[in-house]
């Protein structure tokens, strides 16, 4: 049979819109608009420089940087060298940097102004780093990202894209790791041609040129995600001008420019619909606000559901299945418990996605039977980057194998119940346990411990560390002891101090004893 290997290149989309609607806004921040003719050249002009310089088609460009313009370009920049985007959460530690830039092999790093220490940890760990580009002052050997742009000017017009085909690696999604370190999925230029598609069918109908999208959430991870969608519709994204979230600046923003979608987490869907300023503004305009990331407690759904209206769209998904397993509608969000609610689902599987429950021997397990929740379908990604156990151990029986446990209702309908793994997800965010104990570990004092995911109100759950010492150590010095070793958002919300673990007849320590202890102690708010 014959057939076309090559497929468009993903960053042939903005260079569409930009011919489509040059002068309308892309991007949006304090006031300032940026064009899409304006975006595209710009783009073109970083890529044309950097190809001069010898970056080419596969290589890796490392970005450390808060939201903001160059790290919007930064993406569309990569993309359309055929290279491959490997963006990180801006709050995690320069030792984490450091593992992100080497087990990727990038080969440049864009950084934001004051976070140098990510840039020498990086260089320190990674010998393929040849290229370090700075948003603000550059230091000795390094580019400045302005620099380029002026180098790059001469060579926009007759910049072409790299040639890709279907699995050409566009983007290193790293996902937590449960033994340590973060995997980098691979998210390719054919599959992510899909998931764009599929976006705007099934969470967001009728988005187009004069849509608006308000920006809450890192553009490394989900909102990333979100932010090419838009861009495939000539969307303009809007920033708001601090990097924390202000509610007041939100909603006033909504007002400003008319907002009609928003993609963050049930974390910020509560603080904004819980904040004094979302009754303050005409929010009128939103048409689809989506949350991912965590289920949504019924409470805050009719709360949320109260002051804005049948606006909620739920998604369920990985970083490998880029939030791409099932949908949750507007019309399935209701403040009555009705059938047609489908309150405690995340949803039906999105167009083109199979979803099937599976036990241990790989069987399909009948309706309202708990087991695996598994997927496939084109949203799936091409695998762990250099990873050949990771990917043995997801990718079975033709599925991928989420981790996470669940049934189909007699509708098709999802209902996560629990997790394969102790992963937890904390303010929308996975966190791992076992990287926060082995971190503990290390401390003198620690012999035994043990982190879970408990109940929160405000992030849905948060961390719980359970431990065994010999000597006195306090919340406060255990706190010290992890800041230089993980990400703050992953920190325990509280410590609990036992004399001895629960323990199984192979002396492993047991989690489902632990929390059974907890709750029943009442030792966890």
């Amino acid at each position: 049979m014959m057939g076309i290997d090559n497929v468009m290149n993903l960053g042939e989309i903005l260079n569409q819109i930009a011919r489509r609607y040059p002068e309308a806004p892309g991007f949006i921040r304090n006031g300032r608009e940026h064009s899409w003719k304006e975006i595209s050249m710009r783009v073109d002009s970083v890529a044309a420089a950097l190809r001069e310089r010898g970056i080419k088609k596969g290589d890796r460009l490392l970005v450390h940087s808060r939201n903001n313009l160059p790290l919007f370009e930064s993406a569309w920049i990569a993309f359309r060298l055929g290279a491959v985007w490997v963006p990180t959460n801006v709050r995690i530690t320069a030792p984490e940097a450091a593992y992100l830039g080497s087990s990727s092999g990038a080969v440049a790093m864009l950084y934001d102004e004051g976070l140098e220490l990510y840039v020498d940890a990086v260089r320190e760990a990674s010998p393929a780093l040849q290229h370090v580009i700075a948003i603000g002052q550059p230091r000795d050997g390094e580019l400045h990202y302005d620099q380029l742009l002026d180098e790059g000017r001469a060579l926009h017009a007759t910049f072409r894209p790299a040639d890709v085909s279907y699995h050409d690696p566009l983007w290193f999604f790293y996902t937590s790791g449960t033994t340590g370190h973060p995997k980098a999925g691979v998210l390719s230029h054919g599959q992510m041609a899909f998931v764009i598609t599929n976006h705007i069918a099934d969470l967001m109908p009728g988005l187009n040129q004069h849509s608006r999208s308000l920006v809450l959430a890192p553009l490394s991870h989900g909102a990333g995600i979100h932010a090419l969608v838009n861009v495939a519709r000539g969307a303009a994204c809007i920033l708001p001008a601090s990097d924390k979230l202000d509610c007041d600046e939100a909603w006033r923003l909504v007002e400003q420019y008319h907002v009609d979608n928003l993609f963050t987490v049930p974390t910020i869907v509560k603080m904004l619909t819980e904040s004094e300023a979302v009754d303050c503004y005409d929010h009128s305009s939103l048409r689809h606000l989506i949350y991912a990331g965590a289920p949504m407690y019924r409470a805050d759904q009719r709360h949320a559901l109260s002051k804005l209206g049948k606006v909620l769209v739920q998604y369920y998904g990985l970083g490998e299945v880029t939030g791409n397993i099932t949908v949750l509608p507007a019309d399935c969000h209701d403040t009555e418990d009705s059938p047609n609610a489908k309150a405690g689902s995340c949803g039906y599987p999105r167009t083109g996605m199979q979803v099937a429950i599976l036990d241990d021997e790989g069987n399909e397990l009948a309706t309202g039977v708990d087991g695996e929740i598994c997927v496939r379908g084109p949203a799936v990604f091409s695998g762990y980057y250099n990873n050949p156990k990771a990917n043995e151990s997801c990718f079975k029986f033709g599925w991928f194998h989420t981790g996470d446990l669940g049934h189909l209702d007699e509708n098709g309908y999802l209902f996560i119940t629990g997790r394969a793994s102790d992963m937890y997800i904390s303010g929308g965010s996975n966190v791992y346990p076992r990287e926060i104990e082995e971190a503990l570990l290390t401390h003198p004092a620690i012999t035994e411990v043990a982190v879970l995911g408990m109940p929160d109100a405000k992030w849905g759950e948060s961390g719980c560390a359970v431990i065994v010492t010999t000597a006195e150590v306090t919340d406060e010095q255990l706190l010290a002891h992890l800041e230089p070793r993980i990400a703050r958002y992953k920190w325990p919300k509280c410590f609990v101090r036992w004399d001895e673990m629960p323990k199984s007849g192979y002396g492993k320590i047991v989690k489902k004893q632990i929390r059974a202890l907890l709750e029943e102690r009442e030792e966890v708010a």
